[in-house]
Formats: structure tokens, sequence, C-alpha cells
């Protein structure tokens, strides 16, 4: 379960800490850094995941963040993750984001290149690829992409499977998800 904490009031991560809630994903590296940093020291079990798009000119401070980036997308962002886990020697699982419903607006590899990217990855870069992750398009029903999303991974012998949120989550955990992104019901609506 990540806790998605994105835009969350302090008193409600804590809530979510002292329930005993340790993994958490955040959108922006920036305010990450914010919330985390001092509480990093106060709870070591913590982990976090990068669940929003990184720039390229922010992944040396994602390295240094976060536990697990859910959202390698490009060529580009693989290539710099790559340099900065060798010259920060912290070499953090991934998963590639996958644009299961083609969708222009959105990032993630398209599924029929998913297989080039990911070897790409993995024997050109070395990069430690755990899994795929995927944001369905709105307002559709999104037990077919959760099933394709399962098909890929497998076909990739992938461990992981990043994908579900508060509306579909239990959609997702019958397609395989390992790890479901939930907000709103665990913290309530964003103000």
């Amino acid at each position: 379960l990540v806790a998605v904490s994105k835009r969350q009031p302090d008193e409600k991560i804590d809530a979510a800490l002292a329930a005993g809630q340790r993994v958490f994903g955040e959108n922006r590296v920036q305010e990450a850094s914010q919330r985390w940093t001092g509480r990093r020291v106060a709870y070591s079990d913590l982990v976090l995941h990068l669940i929003g798009p990184l720039q390229t000119n922010k992944v040396a401070e994602a390295v240094e963040l976060f536990d697990v980036i859910e959202v390698v997308d490009r060529e580009k962002l693989a290539r710099a993750l790559a340099k900065e886990m060798a010259l920060q020697n912290r070499y953090l699982p991934f998963y590639i984001q996958v644009n299961t419903g083609e969708e222009p607006q959105k990032s993630g590899i398209l599924p029929d290149q998913l297989d080039g990217f990911a070897q790409f990855c993995k024997d050109e870069l070395a990069l430690p690829v755990i899994g795929l992750m995927c944001i369905p398009p709105v307002d559709v029903k999104t037990d077919i992409y959760f099933k394709e999303m399962s098909f890929l991974k497998n076909n990739l012998a992938l461990p992981d499977l990043s994908m579900g949120m508060s509306s579909d989550y239990l959609e997702a955990i019958k397609n395989s998800s390992t790890y479901v992104r939930i907000g709103s019901k665990i913290f309530g609506k964003r103000s």
C-alpha cells in the first residue's frame, strides 16, 4: 500500500505514520524533500516512492531522497538515472511507466514499444527494473488496462506491478497489482 501523501497536511501524514504506515508516494521531488527529510530521522523504515513525473534536472535529488522510482518513461531519463545512481552508488529499483490508454497528454512508454525499452534499460544501462506502472484513462472501466498490464509484466518476467488508485484499487488487485497508490481513501479529499 503506497499512501499518496502529496499535498496532504502534516497532521494527516503524522496520523498515518502513527498508525504504522511506512510506504508513501509523492509527486514532486522538492515537496517530498521538505516533507520527508526530517521524518526520515524519526522513521528509519520509511519507503518513499516517486510517483509523479521526473525531470532530468531533478534526478540527483530524486536518487538521494527516494527509495523507488515509479515513473521511468523515456530513454533520456533512464540514461540520467543510470549515470546518477552510479555517481551516488545508490541503485534504486524502478518501474517503467506504460501509457496503456495511448493518451497523447500522458507520459509513459506505449505498449508496443515496451519490450525494446525494457531491454534497453536492463541490458544496455543495467538498471534495476522491477516492474511496470500505469495510470489508465479517466472515467472508463479500468479492467481491460489492468489485464493488459498483467500480461505485459508476465511477458517481461518482472515481479511487480504498480496500478490502482482509490477508485479502482480492488480491480487492480484482481489483476495482479503488487502495489496500489491510495490517497483519498486514506487521507480524504485534498483541499
